[in-house]
Order: C-alpha cells, then sequence, then structure tokens
C-alpha cells in the first residue's frame, strides 16, 4: 500500500491595497537586509575612525590590541569555521611573525611594509612541513599534534640563544615608517600607530570576506560539512586543507608583526599558551563560521579584559564567570544575536510603511 503524500503547506495569502493577493513568506529575509548589513557596517566603521578624536590613549590601546588579535582570530575563523579543523597553534605563528619582523628589522633595517608582507610569508611557508603531517590525522589527534607545535616553538625561542637571546628577548625593535628616505612618517604616536593597525585590519578583513565567498571558500565549506561527500564530488580536499592550514598562519604572522612593531620588544612569552587561547576565545565567543564573529569577539574580548583591570585580585575569576554564561547563554556565540537584530531592523521599515 502506497502512502498518500501529504499536502506541502503553502504560506497564508495576505491582501494588498490594489486588490492583489500575495504570499506571506514568514522567513524569507528582507530586502532591505543588505542594505541595513551595509550601514550598520558604515556606522561601525565611522565610529572607529573617530575613536582617535574622542577618546584617550588607554583606549586606544584596548583597541589597538584588539586589532591586531583580530589578524589571527580571522585565520583561526577561517580553519576552524569554514574548513572544521580545531587548531592550537595560532599563537604559534603569531610569535613567529613576531620574531621574524623583529630580527629582519635589528639586523637588516628592512621597511616596515617590507617585514609586514614577509612575516606572513614566513608563517605560511613554516606552517606547509607542519601541516603536511598534521593534516593526515583526523580531529583529536590534529588538535593534540597543533599544541605539540606550542610546546616546540616555546622550548626553540627559549634555546636559540644565538638567534633570539633566549629569555631576555629582543628589544629595540625599529618603530614604523611610511614612505621612502627623507619623505617616510615616523609612526610613534598612539593615534598614528591606531590608523596604522586599522588600516591593515580593514585590509585583512577585505581579505577574508573575498576568500570565504569565493568558489574556494564554497569548497572549504562542503569539506567542513561533509568531507567525504567533497571528495566524493572532486574537490580535493587535502590540498584545500593545507592552503587553508597556511592561509590561516600567514594571517596570524600578520598579527604578530604588527605586535611587535607596536610593542618594540619580543619574547618567548609569546608563544605561551595563553595567546592561543585568548585567539580561540575571540572565535567562538564571537561566531565560529560567521563573517562578522571575530570582528565582535576581538573588541568585546579584550574590552572586557581591560574593564576587568580595576579588580585584579578577582580579574580571571570574573572572566572565567564570564566566559561560562555566555557558553550557557550563546553557545553559538554573539554574532547569531546581530543577525537576528540587522534582520528585525531590515523589517521594522516596511511595517512602518504599511501601518500608515
Amino acid at each position: 500500500m502506497v502512502p498518500t503524500p501529504l499536502p506541502r503547506a503553502t504560506p497564508a495569502p495576505s491582501g494588498t491595497r490594489d486588490g492583489s493577493v500575495t504570499l506571506d513568506t514568514p522567513h524569507a529575509p528582507s530586502p532591505r537586509l543588505p542594505a541595513v548589513r551595509w550601514s550598520l557596517a558604515a556606522a561601525a566603521l565611522a565610529l572607529l575612525l573617530a575613536a582617535p578624536l574622542v577618546v584617550d590613549s588607554y583606549v586606544l590601546h584596548a583597541l589597538i590590541f584588539a586589532m591586531i588579535f583580530l589578524l589571527p582570530a580571522h585565520g583561526l575563523n577561517l580553519i576552524l569555521g569554514y574548513t572544521g579543523m580545531l587548531s592550537l597553534a595560532q599563537g604559534v605563528f603569531f610569535g613567529l611573525g613576531a620574531y621574524a619582523s623583529a630580527l629582519l628589522s635589528m639586523h637588516f633595517g628592512t621597511p616596515f611594509v617590507f617585514n609586514l608582507c614577509a612575516a606572513a610569508v614566513i608563517a605560511g611557508l613554516i606552517a606547509l612541513p607542519l601541516g603536511i603531517p598534521a593534516l593526515r590525522l583526523r580531529a583529536t589527534s590534529f588538535v593534540m599534534c597543533t599544541l605539540g607545535f606550542v610546546v616546540i616553538a616555546q622550548t626553540v625561542a627559549k634555546n636559540w640563544i644565538d638567534l633570539t637571546r633566549g629569555d631576555m628577548g629582543l628589544a629595540g625593535i625599529a618603530r614604523p615608517k611610511l614612505g621612502f628616505g627623507e619623505q617616510a612618517i615616523a609612526i610613534t604616536q598612539i593615534p598614528q600607530y591606531y590608523y596604522l593597525i586599522l588600516a591593515v585590519a580593514l585590509a585583512a578583513t577585505g581579505l577574508f570576506v573575498a576568500l570565504v565567498r569565493s568558489p574556494a571558500g564554497r569548497c572549504m565549506v562542503a569539506i567542513r560539512d561533509n568531507e567525504t561527500l567533497a571528495e566524493s564530488v572532486g574537490i580535493p580536499t587535502w590540498h584545500y586543507k593545507l592552503i587553508v592550514f597556511m592561509l590561516s598562519a600567514a594571517f596570524a604572522g600578520l598579527g604578530g608583526s604588527l605586535y611587535a612593531h607596536y610593542e618594540t620588544v619580543v619574547s618567548p612569552l609569546v608563544f605561551q599558551m595563553y595567546y592561543s587561547n585568548t585567539i580561540l576565545i575571540i572565535v567562538l565567543g564571537g561566531g565560529v563560521g560567521r563573517l562578522p564573529g571575530a570582528l565582535i569577539g576581538s573588541f568585546l574580548f579584550v574590552a572586557l579584559t581591560e574593564a576587568l583591570r580595576i579588580t585584579p585580585e578577582l580579574r580571571m575569576i570574573l572572566y572565567g564567570m564570564v566566559l561560562l554564561v555566555l557558553v550557557f547563554l550563546f553557545p553559538q556565540g554573539l554574532a547569531p544575536l546581530l543577525e537576528r537584530a540587522t534582520q528585525w531592523l531590515a523589517r521594522l521599515g516596511p511595517r512602518r510603511e504599511g501601518s500608515r
């Protein structure tokens, strides 16, 4: 006996002023949604551009660190959110970028822009031989392997004294200069650093958005959702994962370069798990696999860390409590909350017009 198929549910018709009937799709996105998103992005950018005019140097310092950590967070969001691989080695590539920029600046006197690009390239190239064996592993084994990279990097930085000076670190890293010769502009003031790092963060964010929205980005999502199915339709999954691993390292190297030229001091402490954990919290708290996830997470958690400095004794306890509340109330991060808010704003306009 063949079961009779159930009739499809049809949207309820609604009348219009001219007497025609339209079908309401309750969950369809509003056509105003892209305009609302662009408006919110423009407003956020305007606030960032105006920040040095209205806040003090301490707040600018916190914002600078938020934008520095945004870069390795983009890299982790790329490999975790769009390819489905959890890597704890972002702090390693962040430190490699910092040391690469510091050594190039101190021993060769290379300009800031060259150091910035070289740090990304060096971090990506070092990720290549590390990723070839690591990406053969699955799930938990891959995570443990990347954790081993952290231990190795710390040990090398502390014991290769001829290159890294060990625990003494590298000090006196040159301040950035933009331009050539006598016309070069030296970056020495906090507002100058702020606008420079903001420009780099915007460029990296634009690159990240272009990447995840490209056909390669769709292949990454296919690997994340079902790697076996992705292989069956001809996607070279291992090659994609290796390239994404290198790109995530390059993003982290960019952040490390900015850190070195801003702090002008680099030590083996930069390879501590604290940095990898911070990057992971930024991505998980903001929203894994979502475009605004790292943006929300970087500014929120750096701001939270700075705000809790008023109670140094209870700082880490309160920080842990905030993370627990976030996990229980927003298990998918804060990005879905922002998405729902933008959808509500997009639907708000037509309702107002219809009520007139």
